[in-house]
């Protein structure tokens, strides 16, 4: 039964692309089950068949109308190079389902991924992306940099910040993925962040009190995550409406990389950091790393970005107990952090939580592979 769910839905977003960019306005239908899932960098049918063991998907091809599913971003960008075409269309044909379906029930969070087709790489076209992707393979050859070919390279492709990141990190570009991010900017169905309760809130890589700063937003306000939302939304809400081409920045909280620059940095790159050599760092906006302990405080963020073992390693852990496919969570007073597999316990007011849905879905088989249940602030394991 799992398999006719399966099809229907990928015929339902191949039928989504070939309309074009586009969105299906809320329709204010209340949902019973509300699920975030972590970061959907792999094959549309595995996404699918993800939702399918968590009894998400209805007969027609579509999310259950008592469904409400949030994805916390990065739909772009994932397998080897000989899988680029058909990972290029994968991932648009996710975005084109989700989008298809009502902007209260499928909820669409901006990764860095999503970002980078209108940051790094919005001056390329198919060709020209083609060119550089080329050069970045010489370049980039099995993992290791040859500096030669990359300096060559760069100052050919000024506009990106390393060959890896065309060979790798966003290497399944395409033209029409912009097209569809852009839209999905400029209509606000693409979002920063999603207030998904009281003290709960949903975004790509989780904020801090040095971003919240940026955005003007009041220190006593900041457990609230309907505002806190609104603030972060409010600033990339901004930036795109001054935004009439090249690169998306948001001052303060995003900025795409380039070679002059380096890395993208910012809200949609974070990670948290206890490493000693990013003490000074962390404090920084934008920036790639931040320190739990400014984590807000009586919020709860539900994040992706990072997996079990690059968490483990930057808070200075062992990462002999690193799982694929687990929920897990990270709470701060303010001085101790601690982290393990599973949600957490009620937190105090004192207490800030992230909540990590990344699980690396590639490797994880989807029957695995758990989702964040909003309600019952709990893992969902599925068996649906």
């Amino acid at each position: 039964m799992n398999d006719a769910l399966i099809q229907a839905a990928v015929a339902r977003a191949h039928e989504a692309v070939a309309k074009g960019p586009h969105s299906t306005p809320a329709d204010g239908r209340p949902r019973r089950r509300r699920l975030a899932i972590g970061d959907p960098q792999a094959d549309l049918e595995r996404v699918l068949a993800i939702l399918a063991h968590h009894g998400l998907l209805g007969d027609a091809g579509w999310l259950r109308r008592d469904v409400q599913l949030v994805s916390v971003g990065d739909h772009f960008d994932w397998g080897r190079p000989h899988e680029r075409d058909a990972v290029a269309a994968s991932g648009l044909a996710l975005v084109a389902w989700l989008a298809a379906h009502p902007a209260d029930q499928a909820v669409l969070l901006l990764g860095n991924h999503d970002l980078g087709r209108v940051g790094e790489l919005a001056g390329f076209t198919d060709a020209t992306f083609a060119e550089a992707q080329a050069e970045a393979d010489r370049a980039y050859r099995g993992g290791d940099t040859d500096e030669a070919a990359e300096r060559s390279f760069l100052a050919r492709w000024p506009q990106v910040p390393a060959a890896e990141l065309v060979a790798r990190d966003f290497g399944n570009f395409r033209e029409v993925q912009r097209a569809w991010v852009e839209h999905l900017l400029r209509v606000r169905r693409f979002r920063a962040a999603y207030a998904a309760g009281p003290g709960l809130m949903v975004l790509h890589a989780g904020v801090t009190h040095e971003d919240l700063d940026v955005t003007g937003l009041p220190a006593e306000r900041r457990a609230d995550a309907a505002a806190v939302a609104e603030a972060v939304n409010g600033a990339v809400d901004a930036a795109v409406r001054a935004w009439v081409g090249g690169p998306l920045a948001v001052p303060g909280l995003h900025r795409p990389g380039d070679a002059a620059g380096g890395e993208g940095l910012g809200i949609f790159y974070h990670r948290p950091s206890l490493h000693p050599e990013d003490a000074e760092r962390v404090r920084e906006t934008p920036r790639r790393r931040f320190d739990p302990r400014r984590l807000p405080a009586g919020l709860t963020q539900v994040v992706g970005h990072t997996r079990d073992k690059k968490t483990r390693e930057l808070l200075g852990l062992s990462t002999a107990e690193a799982r694929d496919g687990v929920v897990r969570h990270l709470v701060t007073d303010g001085v101790r952090v601690d982290y393990a597999h599973g949600a957490p316990a009620r937190s105090g007011p004192d207490e800030a939580v992230v909540v990590f849905t990344d699980g690396g879905m590639r490797e994880c088989p989807p029957g695995e592979f758990e989702l964040f249940d909003l309600d019952a602030r709990a893992a969902a394991r599925g068996g649906g």
